[in-house]
């Protein structure tokens, strides 16, 4: 069963609540889920360019977890390029990185997938259907 709590995100100047759900027990690490689901949110428009974020220690205190826990999903949000320190103010959604999306990091699940026995056809198939399942949720 997972925590669910409602981070306070500023878009435009007013306040807006949104629902970050982690599962301490899965197998994902609580750094990770936190940090997967800001990206989803970016990915998807819930979150904009210039919204802020709750500041670490609020998001540890609302999770009850380890402020470095969120610190960790930070700054990998930050190393992608994704957020960006707002001077005194936590941390912001930066604009989009004008980089080659980082695909490569895709390379280890396909492989792991056809190893796994997914014939390459297949794959395909279920990473196009995915990709439109995804597009069709953003817009």
């Amino acid at each position: 069963m997972g925590t669910t709590v409602m981070v306070t995100v500023v878009q435009e100047g007013e306040a807006d609540m949104h629902v970050i759900t982690i599962s301490p027990d899965a197998s994902v690490p609580v750094f990770q889920q936190i940090h997967d689901a800001i990206v989803h949110a970016i990915a998807t428009g819930e979150l904009r360019t210039g919204d802020y974020l709750d500041s670490v220690r609020r998001v540890a205190k609302e999770f009850g977890i380890n402020p470095a826990t969120v610190q960790k999903a930070y700054d990998l949000l930050r190393q992608e390029g994704l957020i960006e320190s707002a001077s005194r103010s936590g941390s912001r959604i930066a604009a989009p990185p004008a980089q080659e999306p980082d695909i490569g990091s895709l390379r280890p699940a396909l492989a792991l997938a056809v190893a796994q026995g997914t014939a390459p056809e297949e794959l395909k198939t279920l990473l196009e259907d995915e990709l439109d399942r995804f597009i069709e949720r953003t817009r």
